[in-house]
């Protein structure tokens, strides 16, 4: 049936034409999009292999046992597992374009689109001023917590500017996210309840949100926790070692010195044997050379739940202030760090396990070299801490400065996301500058589409 145009009217067939993409368009973003994944990959291209940390051991070999372990999740050491044959280089190929796509789709949402050099130069920014390419080089799931953060944005505020695929693509992001390690599970959990929270105050001005398709992602999420290690290990159980990073931070905190002080002796308690042996530190008891280590978290488990409770209920004010000072602690502890001195577990693992590419794990720098990265923190420091600020004086001055709803939305969305994750970590564990410096480069990232936004206008 042949179509009727009004009379004065034009035909739409230069819109749809318009609409689509050049040729030359194509082979820019492609060149940007590459030059974008190598920028991020730049730390391990130089180290000449994917970066390790002490925990990648742990992860690659729950599926290889086919047994739980400690805070390492099954989900993710499956992925880096599949990565074996050419030696985790797809791993941190993936970790690098995810995130990229989730910054070159936030650009778009924001009226930021469709200008390759602008997206390069903010990756470039980004890689050289912050974190960022250290984690999403690094064989360890800390790239997935600012992945999923941009995606329940996205999610929640921009959900009418994406297309079905790139929808599902999001919720496909959280999905791993969350399994892939039990701090990003909280840290979505507390976000999403934040914001519906705050959505519903009309003072902050902020989109019409759309919480049910992110609530959704991060339900099934939780539920991918214990499904997925029952489908690689057979236990069908969230990610152990809970109570384990809690009672570390405790003993850090001197709640539990106290409590054995006032308890001890008690042929009950089979801490009371070891008293004067205990570390004063978090890792000294998760990782040290004791007596917690020899016998395993399994023995120790039910007794670390029963201090914990006994303690709650004894020193309350005390659990209270030191829960408060180490979430703020936790939130402005974001030095870069490498580990170099302290791989000698992924090490061992990798020669038991992998010995067909240990020779050429041996020859990186990391293994090799042993650089150290601290003069980074000289520009990395101040770069995250006065973008955080911008962000809160973002929210604060939102109409001097004219920003956008759903600029001031992305805002808040990483500044919960921060104040989330330094709870979680600093509370359940104890304030590391890891924890907060993987997530802490969507601060400078965001106040950079801040100033975009305010140059173009």
């Amino acid at each position: 049936m042949t179509d009727v145009l009004p009379a004065g009217s034009t035909p739409r067939l230069g819109v749809a034409v318009a609409a689509a993409p050049p040729r030359q368009n194509i082979l820019v973003w492609s060149l940007a999009s590459g030059a974008m994944i190598a920028a991020l990959m730049a730390p391990a291209l130089w180290n000449g292999f994917p970066l390790i940390f002490p925990d990648t051991g742990g992860y690659l070999t729950r599926p290889i046992e086919g047994a739980l372990g400690m805070g390492r999740s099954a989900l993710y050491g499956l992925f880096l597992y599949a990565g074996v044959p050419l030696s985790f280089w797809p791993n941190a190929i993936l970790q690098s374009a995810l995130v990229v796509w989730l910054m070159v789709l936030t650009l778009r949402v924001n009226k930021l689109g469709g200008r390759p050099w602008l997206a390069l130069g903010i990756v470039t920014m980004l890689t050289v001023c912050t974190s960022l390419p250290w984690f999403a080089g690094q064989l360890m799931p800390d790239i997935l917590f600012p992945a999923a953060v941009l995606s329940l944005y996205l999610l929640v505020f921009r959900g009418g500017a994406l297309g079905v695929w790139e929808s599902l693509a999001l919720v496909g992001v959280i999905v791993f996210a969350i399994p892939s390690h039990m701090a990003a599970a909280g840290m979505c959990v507390g976000v999403m309840g934040a914001l519906w929270l705050l959505s519903r105050i009309k003072q902050l001005s902020l989109p019409r949100p759309r919480i049910w398709l992110a609530t959704v992602a991060v339900g099934a999420g939780v539920a991918l926790c214990p499904v997925s290690n029952f489908a690689i290990t057979g236990n069908f159980a969230f990610t152990p070692g809970g109570s384990s990073f809690l009672f570390g931070r405790l003993l850090e905190d001197g709640i539990v010195g106290r409590y054995l002080d006032e308890r001890c002796p008690d042929p009950a308690l089979k801490l009371c044997e070891m008293e004067d042996q205990l570390p004063d530190d978090a890792d000294g008891w998760l990782w040290g050379d004791n007596t917690f280590n020899r016998l395993g978290y399994q023995a120790w488990e039910p007794e670390e739940k029963l201090v914990i409770l006994a303690t709650l209920q004894r020193y309350p004010f005390m659990h209270l202030t030191t829960a408060v000072a180490d979430t703020l602690k936790q939130f402005a502890s974001f030095q870069t760090e490498v580990s170099i001195n302290d791989n000698e577990p992924t090490i061992a693992t990798f020669g038991d396990r992998i010995p067909q590419i240990y020779p050429q794990f041996l020859q990186a720098r990391q293994q090799a070299d042993k650089f150290d990265v601290a003069p980074l923190n000289w520009l990395h420091v101040p770069v995250a801490a006065l973008a955080i600020a911008g962000l809160a004086g973002a929210l604060l001055w939102r109409r001097r400065f004219e920003v956008a709803p759903e600029m001031a939305a992305l805002c808040l969305t990483i500044l919960l996301a921060l104040a989330a994750n330094a709870a979680i970590c600093g509370i359940f564990s104890h304030p590391v500058d890891r924890y907060q410096s993987r997530l802490v480069p969507l601060a400078p990232f965001a106040l950079a589409l801040l100033i975009a936004r305010r140059q173009r206008a």
